[in-house]
């Protein structure tokens, strides 16, 4: 199942060095692939997307757009018990990203210059929702909310179809309630590439995200630049910092609901206390045994998960922070007191009551979020992701004049003479006076 493993200085680096081999191996034949694909798209558009539909999905769908009726309806005609908690999601999603909003700001100085930052949504924004048998409807709510709340004009989504060519009901009816512009049959490399291109059909957009496959991943890393892109996502990864007062039963638990994602996730588990790591150990086999998933649980604790006992808190607080890890709980006796020490990590859940899933689903910070160590330099999906930025600056002859030999000088050091000309050449008259 897990290993336990008392911490040395040699045996955490070790698998360091293993959890990065998940990601940072690059699979030629993929790359391959999804180039082919991308290609092909972009020099054959709807006709090339057809046949990938065709060929990966079993069958064409009725139709690649989905009409706004049948949006509609399925809104209409869902569970009342399921659109009810998807809205109180929405709530708290909502109010968490609309404390996110940065303002365009103006700031006038007394000599009359005059400079300012401009701060708008972006055009239009493509989401990439998993469908079929992994479907996330929570993935529409956690992209769709921030772009709205940011001011994009327009939210454009590719779900793969159903076996049948039909879309899932669930993921239409989150698109529904996240106001989700048009949705389109579409999934895979070629989703992707449609999204970055554009077709007769498929809208060209300034910035695709959502989580993906290997192929899906794959196409996002090889048209970033041609379009903007939300972040590489790695393998899942959950960490658990706990002592001695954690419920081994809660810990088992929420390294569980990570290891379930895939083979490649990762969860592991930093404590300070032996016993507990034993009695979690007991609990993954007690408790995974009735789960529906419980092979794949198996696979990913045996292959990626682990056990560090350390000596004390502080080197454990280190070891959390070198791991950078997507999720990190935190079940210690006061949690509030570790916030400012943990520097790395994607979410931090604090306190026994504060489970992963709950930010998967429902308390209001996004789930979209660093993987494969890389929350030492990212950050989360937020607001910020969907608006771009313009600078502004107006000078009035004066306010030019005293700063012309500033800028004259710092042009000439840079062997840029035409920049100083620029400057130069708008005094020159005076000069000559």
């Amino acid at each position: 199942m897990i290993e336990i493993i008392k911490t040395d200085g040699k045996a955490e680096v070790k698998y360091m060095n293993l959890l990065k081999s998940r990601s940072t191996a690059v699979n030629k034949t993929v790359t391959e692939s999804v180039t082919e694909i991308i290609d092909n798209v972009r020099d054959r558009g709807d006709e090339a997307l057809l046949e990938y539909t065709q060929k990966f999905d079993g069958k064409l769908p009725n139709y690649i757009e989905v009409p706004r009726e049948e949006i509609n309806d399925a809104l209409s005609n869902a569970d009342q018990d399921y659109v009810n908690a998807l809205l109180n999601a929405v709530e708290n999603i909502s109010d968490f990203h609309n404390r996110q909003k940065q303002q365009s700001f103006i700031n006038p100085k007394s000599n009359g210059v005059i400079m300012g930052q401009r701060i708008r949504g972006l055009k239009r924004v493509g989401i990439y929702v998993p469908g079929g048998t992994a479907a996330y409807p929570s993935s529409v709510l956690m992209n769709a909310i921030p772009a709205k709340i940011a001011g994009v004009e327009e939210i454009v989504m590719v779900t793969p179809p159903l076996s049948d060519g039909t879309a899932n009901p669930d993921i239409l009816v989150a698109a529904a309630i996240c106001g989700v512009d048009r949705v389109f049959l579409l999934g895979g490399a070629q989703a992707v590439a449609a999204l970055a291109y554009g077709t007769a059909t498929v809208p060209k957009v300034d910035k695709i995200v959502g989580p993906g496959n290997i192929y899906v991943a794959t196409a996002k890393k090889l048209l970033y630049g041609v379009v903007d892109i939300d972040m590489i996502a790695g393998p899942s990864e959950i960490l658990v910092l706990a002592d001695e007062t954690a419920p081994a039963k809660f810990v088992a638990a929420d390294l569980m609901s990570q290891a379930e994602h895939d083979r490649l996730a990762s969860a592991i588990l930093i404590t300070t206390s032996q016993k507990l790591a034993e009695e979690t150990k007991e609990e993954l086999t007690r408790q995974s045994a009735s789960l529906s998933r419980k092979e794949i649980i198996a696979d990913s604790l045996r292959e990626f998960g682990a056990i560090f006992v350390c000596d004390d808190i502080d080197y454990a607080v280190t070891l959390a922070n070198e791991f950078a890890p997507e999720h990190l709980e935190v079940m210690m006796a006061n949690p509030m007191e570790y916030i400012g020490k943990l520097d790395n990590a994607g979410s931090v859940f604090l306190g026994n009551y504060a489970p992963e899933p709950l930010g998967d689903y429902y308390a209001g910070p996004n789930h979209v979020l660093p993987t494969s160590g890389t929350a030492r330099f990212f950050s989360p999906l937020s607001v910020d992701a969907f608006v771009k930025k313009s600078s502004y600056i107006y000078y009035t002859e004066d306010a030019l004049r005293e700063a012309h030999d500033d800028i004259v000088l710092l042009a000439n050091k840079e062997g840029l003479t035409a920049h100083a000309n620029s400057i130069l050449v708008r005094y020159q008259d005076e000069e000559k006076e």
